[in-house]
C-alpha cells in the first residue's frame, strides 16, 4: 500500500465533501525527515541489525522501537521510531505465519521506507520512496 491509498478519493465523485486526511501532514513530516530515515535504515542494515528496517509514524506515545524523530522537538505533527521485522515478530505484531508473506512484499530498503503509520483509525504498513 502506497501512502496516497490512505488520503481517500481524489476523483471529486464522492457525495460528501472530501475531509483533510491527518495523513497530509505526515507526507510532509516524511519529506523533511527523508534524509534522517534513509541515514538509519541504511545503519539498521549495513551492521547486520536486520535488513528489514520498520519505521513507526505516531503522533502519541508508542512503545515499540526506538525513537528517532520527537514531533516536540523539531516542530512537526509526527514522532518516528526505528525498528525491525524482527522486534514486530517478537512483539507479535506480525505474527510469525505471516513473516514469509511480509518480507515476500517488503520493497527494497535503499529505495523506501517501511512506515508503519499509527492512527485513531488503526495502523497499516505503508512504503514510502526515499526522495533522491
Amino acid at each position: 500500500m502506497e501512502l496516497k491509498d490512505l488520503f481517500g478519493s481524489e476523483d471529486g465523485k464522492t457525495s460528501s465533501p472530501p475531509k483533510e486526511s491527518p495523513l497530509k501532514s505526515l507526507e510532509a513530516d516524511l519529506k523533511f525527515y527523508n534524509e534522517s530515515i534513509k541515514e538509519v535504515s541504511t545503519e539498521i542494515m549495513v551492521e547486520g541489525i536486520s535488513m528489514y528496517p520498520i519505521f513507526i509514524a505516531h503522533q502519541h506515545h508508542v512503545s515499540i522501537g526506538e525513537p528517532i524523530l520527537d514531533k516536540d522537538e523539531l516542530n512537526t505533527e509526527w514522532s518516528i521510531h526505528a525498528s525491525t521485522l524482527e522486534e514486530f515478530v517478537e512483539k507479535e505484531i506480525i505474527l510469525g505465519d505471516k513473516k514469509a508473506a511480509f518480507v515476500k512484499n517488503f520493497k527494497s530498503a535503499t529505495d523506501f521506507m517501511c512506515l508503519f503509520v499509527i492512527v485513531p483509525e488503526g495502523a497499516n504498513f505503508v512504503f514510502y520512496p526515499f526522495r533522491k
